[in-house]
């Protein structure tokens, strides 16, 4: 019986952790207006990230998904790219974690692995969200410098939001066990 009760604990601290971090994503990208939202992404990044590591498997893409629910809720007429950009972030972190194996087992995870991860999905979440609104549902003009800059500041973003998560998770949290 205690068992039980042991995963409900467990479930419910899994569930307020994406919930709380999905929700500090929203907030992020709602104060934070169009397209410097889509180049300044480190506090989203680094939340996604750590997510990966806290939650374990599509620890990021629950958070992502939250997240992208609550912001396509806020902008109803740009609803499916947010929930769609928001889930891809959130499944490309998950994914890049694995396929570079980052250790998520309650030792240091290996910073060089994380940073990769992280520049690798801020760069092309961020080419791909551009791309869109320029291209696809032309939202803004294109703009060759603001595509260089969106490219330079989003792997600019997931350097500085990998190293964060590193540092963050080898000092403080790779013991919590959620």
């Amino acid at each position: 019986m205690l068992l039980n009760g042991d995963r409900l604990v467990q479930s419910t601290r899994r569930i307020a952790v994406t919930t709380v971090f999905g929700a500090l994503i929203f907030v992020s990208k709602t104060l934070v207006p169009s397209p410097i939202n889509k180049m300044i992404v480190v506090f989203q990044a680094l939340l996604l990230a750590l997510s990966s590591l806290l939650l374990k498997r599509f620890g990021a893409t629950y958070s992502g998904l939250i997240g992208g629910v609550l912001t396509a809720l806020w902008n109803l007429a740009l609803a499916p790219f947010s929930f769609v950009f928001a889930l891809l972030f959130g499944l490309l972190v998950d994914g890049l974690f694995f396929l570079l194996r980052v250790d998520m087992l309650g030792e240091e995870v290996n910073v060089t692995r994380v940073v990769a991860a992280m520049t690798l999905a801020t760069a092309f979440v961020g080419f791909l969200s551009y791309y869109s609104t320029t291209h696809l549902i032309v939202l803004i003009p294109r703009n060759l410098a603001m595509e260089i800059t969106i490219l330079i500041i989003g792997i600019v973003s997931g350097a500085l939001a990998g190293y964060l998560t590193s540092v963050i998770w080898n000092k403080y949290l790779r013991n919590v066990k959620l």
